[in-house]
């Protein structure tokens, strides 16, 4: 596995003439976690879409192996996968074809069966996604991480509408996704249980 190395220069964010980040500097390396926090209103989610491309920072520069995220553009983004508040799944499809258009635009990686019992939605396969809870959604959003190859998962909240056992679940995936080699950065309201050595943070303040 190659090394891997995301940097931000100076990033700066501004919203309606009011900074909500600035002079914002990190290197993230292949192993690492990157928790931002902060109270709402204080960026984090307008940092994530700076990182996906969704939004242009107003000052600074991003990085990918040295070189420019702009400059690099597609080949940066077919290593990244975000999801954010909303998860990003079609209510008509079911659980499978959702699952299958994602690995239509990427490269697959476990089987959707396999994808989907990790995330413990065995035997959804054929149900409409309409019909799921709040927190199958947002497992089976979870579930196109593990069934396409990205380096970069960007997660906004990953937590959201989870019980207990399933955000442990979730954690599990993460440590297993740094420790192939890969990263995250995320964003939580929840405290964290990951392991402590991978985690860097940043907290982004009003």
């Amino acid at each position: 596995m190659p090394e891997f190395i995301l940097e931000a220069r100076q990033i700066a964010c501004y919203r309606d003439e009011r900074t909500l980040f600035s002079c914002l500097n990190f290197h993230l390396h292949s192993g690492q976690i990157l928790l931002i926090e902060g109270v709402n209103g204080a960026g984090k989610t307008s940092l994530l879409r700076i990182l996906t491309g969704l939004r242009q920072p107003d000052e600074g520069e991003l990085f990918w192996n040295d070189e420019s995220i702009q400059d690099l553009a597609a080949a940066f983004y077919r290593d990244v996968a975000y999801i954010g508040h909303n998860n990003g799944l079609k209510d008509t499809l079911t659980a499978q074809e959702n699952l299958q258009y994602a690995q239509a635009l990427a490269v697959p990686t476990l089987s959707i069966d396999e994808a989907l019992q990790q995330v413990q939605l065995n035997g959804y396969q054929n149900t409409p996604v309409r019909y799921l809870s709040a927190g199958q959604r947002r497992r089976l959003a979870l579930a196109r991480l593990l069934c396409t190859h990205k380096t970069l998962w960007i997660l906004d909240e990953p937590y959201t509408s989870l019980d207990k056992s399933s955000i442990q679940m979730v954690e599990q995936l993460i440590a297993a996704h740094v420790k192939q080699g890969r990263m995250v950065v995320m964003t939580s309201h929840h405290e964290t249980h990951l392991p402590a050595p991978l985690v860097q943070k940043i907290e982004l303040r009003r």
